[in-house]
């Protein structure tokens, strides 16, 4: 069952069950067994209307505005799948190297819960969108790994529950009932949760590159439940799996792995057995509680569609989107390292968003990759932070930031000036040129006016200078400072610097 996307905030990464359980046991327990771990991510696709018929996909309206007699599931009505739900399913498949299926149908997945106003879901059960595709993440120690993914189908949502905090009732709101989501299944190849989180976060990052879903977890838009058991290393067989729900951020779906492994360690070394049921994560609390036994696949009783026919997916249209796919993530790493010559590390940050990405290489244009490359993933991402905000939300333009980097290379303006004029152009949105005259920032660069003031410096600091004699080279530091406070940091530091030398030591 789909479950509530709304979040709250994060908890601590590691959690310990009781005060008697040491680190050492603890990685004695770990030690023992092998973490099996199968992750189900549930995408929301970026349509205007929901998946089977026209109403708004808005988020935030008033609750019960967005539905229709058809997600409403009132009788003698019929759904009519919606063509761009398909197209952004069918880019996310063929992008995770998924076989697409020559022929799909749609399924009824039978269960009542209060959000769910038909008692079925629409969804895919023996004929899915796609199978057996792939996503590769980075170790620790720099080494690739496969995650494989059994099957990609497509389905409608459910409603929300909204409970009282006093327990008496709960409220519904079905605006999300009917959105189109696309439910991506890996196999259980995952083996620790920071493999997990790696996993998430290189889906996400192929996703946004795609542009078929904002993945906004706090709105819904990506949900995980993720399945996990322990086993006895060495030995094949897998354990009874544990599935957890309500995890609404991809360190809540590694710390409640974290715990889950803890408790069934713990069970099993007591001499227990894991029952096979579904928990619910408790942020606040850190802790996994049962919710109900977990179903299987009967349970539901599938059966086809019978107001949606089973249909043929031409393979000239899954060529068509293939050869227009973007440039993924991969792909993209490997091109910046090759053409701007940066490390691993810069690469990762400057390909983490596609909009970063797109504003690095639009400044690059301009001025050096690796100036650009440090301004990125310093002063601005500091912004993006501190406003919570995507790098195109800032209010400056690749040419801005371009323009403050040459001014700073050719001498103009000190880097310490730079920030105040970056800081003005995102709240202003003023050119830095113009900024930088208002505010009189224009650096000294006029070695005569700087030889003065370096003479003042000198005959006022006359114990660092002889420091500086005698090869404590932190005392020019000192003195360069010195002379930028005399001058309101305006001061070119390089030439200030050249000159106390050629002074001082000849």
């Amino acid at each position: 069952m789909p479950m509530n996307g709304a979040g709250r905030q994060q908890s601590q990464q590691f959690v310990v069950l009781g005060e008697s359980l040491k680190t050492g046991e603890s990685m004695d327990k770990k030690g023992k067994y092998e973490t099996v771990v199968g992750l189900e991510v549930h995408v929301q696709l970026a349509t205007k209307t929901k998946v089977f018929c026209s109403c708004s996909t808005r988020f935030g309206a008033e609750p019960n505005t967005q539905v229709c007699p058809v997600c409403l599931g009132q009788p003698g009505v019929l759904p009519v799948l919606n063509k761009e739900a398909f197209m952004c399913s069918l880019k996310i498949a063929i992008a995770l190297g998924c076989d697409i299926q020559e022929s799909m149908k749609f399924d009824r997945k039978n269960y009542y819960y209060p959000d769910l106003p038909k008692n079925y879901q629409i969804s895919q059960f023996d004929m899915p969108l796609a199978y057996a595709g792939e996503v590769r993440i980075t170790l620790e120690d720099g080494q690739e790994k496969r995650i494989g993914i059994t099957r990609a189908h497509m389905e409608e949502d459910a409603g929300k529950l909204i409970h009282d905090p006093g327990g008496m009732c709960s409220y519904v709101d079905l605006n999300r009932t009917g959105t189109p989501l696309l439910e991506i299944v890996s196999e259980p190849e995952i083996r620790s949760p920071e493999e997990a989180h790696e996993y998430l976060v290189a889906l996400k990052r192929i996703i946004k590159y795609l542009g078929v879903s904002d993945c906004n977890m706090a709105e819904g838009s990506l949900r995980c439940d993720a399945n996990i058991s322990l086993r006895e290393k060495g030995r094949s067989k897998l354990g009874s799996k544990v599935e957890i729900k309500n995890m609404n951020s991809f360190k809540a779906v590694r710390d409640a792995l974290f715990y889950e492994e803890e408790r069934q360690a713990e069970v099993l070394d007591e001499g227990g057995t894991i029952k096979q049921e579904t928990r619910l994560w408790d942020e606040e609390k850190n802790v996994t509680s049962s919710m109900r036994a977990k179903e299987e696949s009967h349970d539901y009783r599938y059966f086809p569609e019978p107001d949606l026919v089973p249909f043929d997916i031409s393979p000239h249209l899954v060529q068509k989107i293939r050869d227009n796919l973007p440039e993924l993530p991969a792909a993209r790493r490997e091109r910046f390292k090759k053409k701007y010559n940066l490390d691993w590390y810069d690469v990762g940050v400057l390909t983490s968003e596609k909009e970063i990405a797109d504003f690095f290489e639009s400044v690059t244009v301009l001025t050096e990759p690796r100036s650009a490359c440090n301004w990125i993933k310093g002063e601005i991402m500091m912004h993006m932070n501190e406003r919570s905000a995507g790098i195109f939300e800032l209010n400056i333009e690749p040419g801005y930031l371009a323009k403050i980097i040459c001014m700073v290379r050719d001498g103009i303006i000190s880097n310490l000036a730079a920030k105040d004029v970056l800081r003005e152009c995102i709240e202003r949105g003023k050119d830095p040129a113009d900024i930088v005259e208002q505010k009189g920032l224009l650096q000294v660069s006029d070695k005569g006016e700087l030889e003065l003031i370096v003479d003042e410096v000198i005959t006022v600091n006359e114990k660092t200078v002889n420091d500086l004699k005698n090869g404590k080279e932190n005392a020019l530091g000192f003195l360069i400072g010195q002379v930028m406070r005399k001058t309101k940091g305006k001061a070119n530091p390089k030439l200030t610097g050249e000159i106390l030398r050629k002074k001082i030591k000849g």
